[in-house]
């Protein structure tokens, strides 16, 4: 194509509203983002009709920043993308819902994308350009899986968890601790100054799944919490930094060591992390040491917010669906569940 396409991306797959603008597939125009936790909070956890309502509420008033923030009318755009699964349904139809508007208003192509390869794609919006194929590695609030990434559209599940996703898990743990949700952010900063303190510390907690085999890429974080919650009620005077520093290196030992299984299994030493939990800058450290270590190549977004749930990414990804024209009809299904893309490269 001889002249810059611009795609407009929307993202409202769980209790983050969000729209963006990216010019060919690589350079970020513009990024809204609006997030509920503050609705949410007092459940400790997404409320779906919580969630499609506030989606409800912001996203004409996003639109209209984001067409601001670029400068540009909706004419300028090429195409619509938006999230069509997984995610919660109620949350995916407003998303849909108005894709389906703005498509039929300006007579603009939709592209229904993969909310899990939009994270795998962002990369590419800080010019990084991982080559096909790549292990594929999800850790975010919903999921903890890896995927085997042929190309745009082609990707296949090797791994999953067996229980709990890792961000659920970080949530639950803060639960026990009594600490704020979300908790993430709060267990991360307050592992980080007590290794800070205690660079010699020994983990609490025992290696998760030890016993699986090389062959196995699981996950399990059912197990971690249970053992958090017995230490804290049999050690009353126990120090809250080394709890949260020990839940989250076991944690993240599994990450990595999955990680070095599926290189291995796979003989591809490329990965692209993304999700949520990857704005955890110590899961980030460690992936860039275990690249070191084990001389494989390992891309994630150096942007946090890029890490999380956003449009932008989803507009990135429907670019390359746009050039391809896997263009999606007006009545496209949105799911909860993830589903193989089904396109042919």
């Amino acid at each position: 194509m001889g002249q810059s396409v611009l795609g407009l991306g929307i993202e409202t797959s769980c209790d983050e509203t969000s729209l963006s603008i990216v010019r060919d597939g690589k350079d970020l125009v513009s990024l809204k983002i609006y997030s509920q936790w503050e609705k949410h909070a007092a459940f400790r956890g997404v409320v779906p009709e919580l969630a499609a309502r506030a989606h409800l509420e912001k996203i004409n008033l996003l639109y209209q920043e984001t067409l601001d923030e670029a400068n540009i009318s909706p004419d300028d755009l090429s195409f619509v993308a938006v999230t069509a699964y997984p995610g919660l349904v109620g949350s995916l139809v407003m998303g849909a819902q108005f894709a389906r508007t703005f498509s039929l208003v300006f007579k603009k192509p939709i592209v229904s994308c993969d909310h899990l390869e939009s994270h795998l794609s962002v990369v590419r919006l800080e010019n990084k350009q991982p080559r096909f194929p790549y292990i594929g590695i999800l850790l975010s609030g919903g999921n903890s899986s890896l995927y085997l990434v042929h190309d745009f559209g082609k990707m296949e599940k090797i791994g999953d968890t067996l229980d709990d996703a890792l961000g659920e898990a970080f949530d639950k743990v803060g639960s026990i601790l009594g600490l704020d949700y979300p908790s993430g952010a709060i267990i991360e900063n307050l592992a980080t100054e007590y290794l800070a303190k205690n660079p010699d510390f020994k983990r609490l907690f025992p290696k998760l799944l030890k016993e699986a085999k090389d062959s196995e890429l699981s996950f399990s974080f059912s197990g971690i919490k249970t053992a958090v919650l017995q230490y804290v009620q049999k050690e009353p005077t126990y120090s809250m930094g080394e709890v949260c520093a020990s839940f989250q290196e076991s944690c993240f030992e599994l990450v990595f060591r999955n990680v070095k299984k599926a290189v291995r299994k796979y003989r591809i030493p490329r990965i692209v992390a993304g999700g949520g939990v990857l704005a955890n800058a110590s899961l980030r450290k460690g992936l860039s040491q275990l690249a070191n270590t084990e001389d494989i190549e390992i891309f994630y977004p150096d942007n946090r917010v890029l890490s999380t749930d956003n449009a932008a990414m989803v507009a990135c990804l429907g670019y390359f669906y746009y050039t391809r024209n896997w263009i999606s009809p007006l009545d496209f299904k949105v799911s909860p569940r993830w589903m193989a893309p089904h396109y042919e490269n």
